[in-house]
């Protein structure tokens, strides 16, 4: 018996074309694979086997997006590339930025507050008791990068305000605190915008896009310690991680298996 024919689809459009020259592009440069200047439009559109005006509606996408600069007789430039975060360390921002530059911490509210029920059952805490809430505005530079909402049980919470919140991840002061490592951590990462007071602060269009991550962190012997919500700004920061597909997802799996995400 012949197979039977692969059913025919339309026809791909112009600007589904663009916006995938758009995402290769994009991601070359984040990975620093331009110098500085991208390769003529003629370059590009042999590459991607596609015409000039579909690169050039690519690159328009990237222009607008604040990436790339461009102007006759000079060429195609990049503009700026975001920094990366990674999804698969527990690591602090400064950590994560080593290398890059130095960040530095606006600490805008450090005290002790009656919870939220749903933090305070996160942290485990006990009818009533107190967690110790740390805001603070994150620097790259003279860029503000990231706005942190942070609670912390206390004890270590009490004494994390009293040390250099300025200059030092909060993932550092609880492991010295604490005097052991920290374990693992539980997170969920969604893309919001902007609001008035958020673009402000972070000095960004209202309406922008922002990346919120909500971070648990536990101690090695798995006592929670810490709860933050991250606003990152979703024009400066990639989040990189590398994943492998367990076992029970292969093609050959049981069937009856329980998939599950968490």
């Amino acid at each position: 018996m012949s197979p039977e024919p692969v059913p025919l689809r339309a026809p791909e459009r112009r600007a589904d074309r663009a916006r995938h020259v758009a995402d290769v592009l994009r991601q070359q440069i984040h990975a620093s694979a331009f110098d500085n200047a991208l390769p003529a439009e003629a370059a590009l559109s042999a590459e991607f086997g596609v015409s000039r005006n579909t690169v050039r509606d690519a690159l328009a996408l990237l222009k607008d997006e604040g990436l790339i600069e461009r102007a006759p007789k000079i060429g195609t430039h990049v503009a700026r590339r975001k920094y990366d975060h990674g999804l698969d360390a527990l690591l602090g921002l400064k950590e994560t930025l080593r290398g890059h530059g130095e960040v530095r911490n606006e600490v805008r509210a450090a005290r002790r507050v009656s919870p939220p029920p749903a933090v305070a059952r996160k942290l485990r805490l006990e009818p009533g008791e107190q967690a110790v809430y740390i805001e603070r505005l994150r620097w790259f530079g003279d860029l503000p990068l990231s706005l942190d909402l942070t609670y912390l049980v206390p004890g270590i919470g009490d004494e994390v305000v009293t040390r250099d919140l300025e200059t030092n991840d909060v993932f550092a002061l609880i492991e010295q605190i604490s005097g052991g490592p920290l374990g693992s951590a539980e997170l969920a990462l969604e893309a919001i915008t902007a609001d008035a007071h958020s673009a402000m602060t972070l000095q960004m269009p209202e309406g922008g896009a922002l990346l919120l991550l909500e971070r648990l962190t536990s101690l090695e012997d798995g006592r929670p310690v810490d709860l933050e919500y991250i606003r990152m700004r979703g024009d400066r920061i990639t989040m990189r991680g590398s994943l492998i597909r367990p076992p029970e997802r292969s093609p050959d799996a049981d069937p009856g298996t329980d998939w599950r995400l968490t």
